[in-house]
């Protein structure tokens, strides 16, 4: 396989959602770029620069709305070496360092958040996400007794992964069809959600639905809460910059849309929750209000805009 090849592939995985979730996707990255950057024949600086920056906008391109994914790219390709030997060890550590911080993160968000989850307590949680399920994990691991109701998540269904990594935690779950978010929410003492995007004023974009849950839980006065990683939060919101809504093939939603004349599907894969129904947000470095977004861009991620 040629250096690109492998690129190319870990594109089409992202591209296609075989590999899902924003931390997934920015982890994969990152390991992408780590081997390409060992295994491409560069005779010079500039050669080595230059390719990647090829690969790096490639992989850039396959998920316009994961912010996780720029942010990782853009971490990773942070070096300012003057020569070549000193540019590949950059970009091998700058991967590491941020596959070994987003593994870290999980584990003090899991921290964090469960504090948030009493005994006895029934969670909602919407989609896959890596940093929700540690903080359920992390409540349960600890002994308190829960139960945890999870939507399908349509149209691809990343419920179903949800719900398969719980019962293997051993967790009691129900799971329900989305529109029967809020039939359940008086049942529920906290919905836990994860994050593609957090925006300079606490504003969460996140899977398709999660709009109408947060919506839900806020007239049920059930809280909710966000588990997220600190390189969700994007930087360029800060400067005005809109979140691009990622729209996906209608063939997700319905299989044959061609015997259908007056017919178009919308199949945007994520939607805009509002910081006004966000009681919560659980970082690794703490539990933050979503006002706070600002804060932790300007702290933790910088002003330098790639």
């Amino acid at each position: 396989m040629k250096p690109m090849d492998q690129v190319l592939d870990t594109s089409a995985k992202i591209r296609s959602m075989e590999i899902r979730g924003a931390g997934r996707i920015a982890t994969a990255a990152a390991a992408s770029l780590r081997d390409f950057s060992g295994a491409i024949q560069a005779q010079s600086l500039d050669d080595f620069n230059r390719e990647m920056g090829k690969a790096a906008d490639i992989l850039l391109k396959t998920r316009p709305t994961a912010v996780s994914l720029s942010n990782a790219i853009r971490m990773v390709m942070k070096y300012n070496a003057q020569d070549l030997l000193s540019a590949r060890q950059a970009v091998v550590l700058n991967a590491n360092r941020f596959i070994e911080i987003s593994e870290k993160a999980l584990e003090r968000i899991g921290q964090i958040g469960s504090r948030r989850i009493r005994d006895g307590a029934t969670l909602l949680t919407h989609c896959n996400s890596l940093a929700a399920l540690s903080v359920i994990s992390t409540a349960h691991k600890s002994g308190k007794k829960i139960k945890v109701i999870a939507t399908e998540s349509r149209p691809r269904y990343q419920g179903i992964t949800t719900i398969g990594m719980l019962d293997r935690m051993g967790i009691e779950t129900e799971l329900i069809v989305d529109s029967a978010a809020r039939s359940v929410m008086n049942e529920v003492d906290l919905v836990v959600v994860g994050a593609d995007v957090i925006t300079a004023n606490g504003t969460l974009v996140n899977k398709i639905g999660t709009a109408q849950i947060a919506l839900a839980a806020h007239e049920a006065r059930t809280s909710f809460i966000v588990a997220a990683e600190t390189y969700k939060f994007s930087p360029q919101t800060i400067l005005g910059e809109l979140v691009t809504i990622e729209e996906r093939e209608a063939g997700e939603v319905l299989a044959d849309i061609s015997k259908y004349s007056h017919v178009r599907v919308r199949n945007p894969a994520f939607d805009v929750t509002p910081h006004q129904y966000i009681d919560l947000i659980c970082t690794e470095v703490g539990a933050i209000p979503p006002e706070m977004s600002y804060q932790i861009i300007r702290e933790r991620l910088g002003w330098e805009m790639e």
